[in-house]
């Protein structure tokens, strides 16, 4: 599902990424650890088409990302690539329906099955009692369930997930955590996610290691 390939990235004279070869499968959930300025966080956004490798290539589900104008690339990230952050990013002029459908709606699905879909979702990770409320009305684990429900409603072929447990408590941690298992068994979505929780890092099918911009 995903490939990475000798991928390189540097900010002026710092190199983040040494060379970096990478490859996920469908419906893995992958979790990459390390310590702060390891390269984590620079890796998952160049998988994630949020970032281009200073060399190197990333292909996702058969299609060479980096290779692809932005008109495409934006197109190919709407269809194919959701992202939970550490902070929800929730826009809070809007209800978690609301919220939830907007991706599709970029990407030109119409309201009604926008509509069907995002409620789908969230009743799936138990939201169907707030579908009207806006962030300021949730607390940060219906705020996260709202944002994982949002990077899910295209159908992505991979979510990427960075420090999405970061912000929460420990109950709703080990509720986030339960929850991508649950969406990938009930989906079959690739996760890969960056985490400093090493709980939620070994309940991963596998854990990848990274020091100094390498993988171990």
């Amino acid at each position: 599902m995903v490939i990475g390939r000798n991928i390189h990235k540097s900010f002026g004279q710092l190199e983040v990424l040494k060379g970096i070869d990478i490859s996920i499968q469908k419906a893995e959930v992958v979790s990459v650890v390390g310590a702060s300025g390891a390269g984590k966080t620079t890796l998952l956004q160049i998988l994630g088409s949020l970032e281009k490798p200073t060399s190197g290539q990333v292909v996702i589900n058969g299609i060479d990302i980096h290779h692809l104008n932005e008109r495409k690339l934006a197109k190919f990230r709407n269809e194919n690539i959701g992202f939970v952050f550490q902070f929800h990013q929730l826009l809070p002029e809007f209800t978690a329906l609301e919220n939830t459908m907007l991706p599709a709606l970029i990407g030109g699905k119409s309201k009604k099955s926008a509509e069907k879909k995002a409620e789908e979702l969230l009743d799936f990770l138990n939201l169907k009692h707030r579908l009207g409320h806006k962030p300021g009305e949730m607390s940060g684990g219906e705020k996260q369930r709202v944002a994982i429900a949002r990077a899910l409603i295209n159908g992505p072929a991979v979510v990427f997930a960075d420090e999405p447990s970061g912000n929460l408590d420990s109950h709703n941690q080990e509720e986030l955590q339960s929850l991508f298992f649950s969406i990938r068994d009930e989906y079959k979505h690739t996760f890969v996610i960056v985490t400093h929780d090493n709980r939620l890092a070994n309940m991963c099918d596998r854990v990848i290691s990274m020091k100094d911009g390498l993988i171990l």
